[in-house]
């Protein structure tokens, strides 16, 4: 290294606490809003026996325990202690990745073998129109704040957002498709797409553990190999 070179060491530590903050606020403002989506959902496709609509209810309460599990690592004051609880908190979001594919695609082969038809929800169509307005700022603030602070667990986690965006878009064209046209093999179609996408985002986050926090302590040139990783999703 020549004399002179500049060295970038990430985020300051005033930064770096700031970006801690914004991540804690959204993870909070994630778990609030899945919960009545939850609640919402899982009632809606109740009463109109949709398992659509209760898949996605679940689905809600999944992306809870992926948030939580951030919450739980960015509720640690001190940076080291966070840095530690990164590998962990990545299996907990890989595993939840893992179990929603799992859940979407038994419950959308079940749906094409044949199950019952569904009875038109409005609140099913609302909850899900309003989800894909919502989750995608959501996802993005918290993967811009993610990459920044060099945290892949808070990547990943953003990337569970974003699916239920594609899972929102999914059922809001199931039920939209089954209420105007009676097309009840729409939504489960769409559905095995949306799991296949969600083995992906698990592998991705089990095999990424700690990638992402390398730029935050690393010379530009790290940097590139770290956004390279398949750890660091989001991109």
């Amino acid at each position: 290294m020549t004399a002179g070179t500049s060295i970038s060491l990430g985020p300051s530590p005033a930064r770096r606490d700031a970006l801690t903050r914004r991540i804690r606020l959204l993870v909070a403002a994630t778990i609030t809003y899945n919960v009545i989506e939850a609640i919402v959902a899982v009632t809606a496709g109740t009463l109109a026996s949709s398992t659509a609509l209760i898949g996605f209810g679940l689905d809600s309460v999944i992306e809870v325990s992926s948030a939580a599990a951030v919450a739980w690592q960015f509720s640690a004051a001190d940076h080291a202690v966070r840095t530690a609880r990164e590998r962990t908190t990545l299996r907990i979001i890989a595993v939840s990745f893992l179990a929603l594919a799992a859940y979407v695609a038994v419950d959308a082969i079940r749906a094409l073998t044949g199950t019952g038809e569904a009875e038109r929800s409005l609140p099913g169509i609302v909850i899900a129109a309003l989800s894909l307005a919502v989750m995608p700022f959501l996802s993005a603030a918290q993967r811009r704040a993610g990459r920044e602070l060099g945290s892949a667990s808070a990547v990943a986690d953003s990337k569970q957002t974003l699916l239920c965006t594609y899972l929102s878009a999914v059922l809001l064209a199931g039920l939209v498709l089954n209420a105007t046209l009676g097309w009840s093999w729409a939504d489960p179609i769409a559905a095995l797409v949306i799991a296949v996408i969600a083995v992906k985002e698990g592998r991705d986050a089990w095999q990424g553990e700690g990638c992402c926090a390398a730029p935050a302590a690393a010379i530009p040139a790290r940097r590139q190999d770290a956004d390279a990783c398949g750890g660091c999703p989001g991109r």
